[in-house]
């Protein structure tokens, strides 16, 4: 239980909610787009969520904050092959890095049959989705950043993930 708390505490202790367009997680700020919108993190394992509305979509598009503390998370590779084992085969997928103000990230655009739901619940299948997926390097461990959707929507704020995932300062 003790352990419990302690994750907890470290995981709400290192977000903020956006304020003046920026949302802070684990000690690095990120630019949150024009149009975006913070909302509360719907389980303790989301540091912070951002919400886009995309046309064409029944529901807007989140972008997921995780940061699971020092020296937690894995690394990129695992990261990356944990994303696309969400995909019913393997997806069409590519990986590039960005540059983040001097730091290197990494981005994951993954396109296929993606199996939706919790981590150890039913799964849904979503032909024709794309993911986007961005490790960040902190100070202490990587933020993790996801956004699913059907592709043409992904597709309509791809260039907006991008900037965000490389603003951090």
């Amino acid at each position: 239980m003790k352990t419990l708390l302690t994750l907890l505490f470290a995981i709400t202790s290192t977000a903020l909610f956006a304020a003046d367009g920026k949302v802070s997680v684990a000690g690095l700020n990120f630019a949150v787009p024009s149009g975006w919108t913070s909302i509360p993190p719907t389980s303790p394992m989301r540091a912070a969520t951002l919400q886009v509305s995309v046309e064409g979509t029944e529901k807007p598009l989140e972008a997921v904050f995780y940061y699971f503390g020092g020296g937690q998370g894995g690394d990129t590779k695992a990261n990356i092959d944990r994303w696309l084992g969400q995909f019913a085969s393997p997806p069409q997928s590519k990986t590039e890095e960005l540059d983040a103000n001097g730091k290197k990230v990494t981005l994951v655009t993954a396109t296929g049959t993606y199996n939706d739901g919790a981590m150890f619940g039913p799964k849904t299948p979503r032909e024709g989705y794309t993911l986007l997926g961005a490790i960040v390097p902190g100070n202490d461990a990587p933020v993790f950043i996801k956004l699913t959707g059907p592709q043409a929507a992904v597709g309509k704020i791809a260039d907006a993930f991008k900037a965000l995932i490389k603003s951090p300062y």
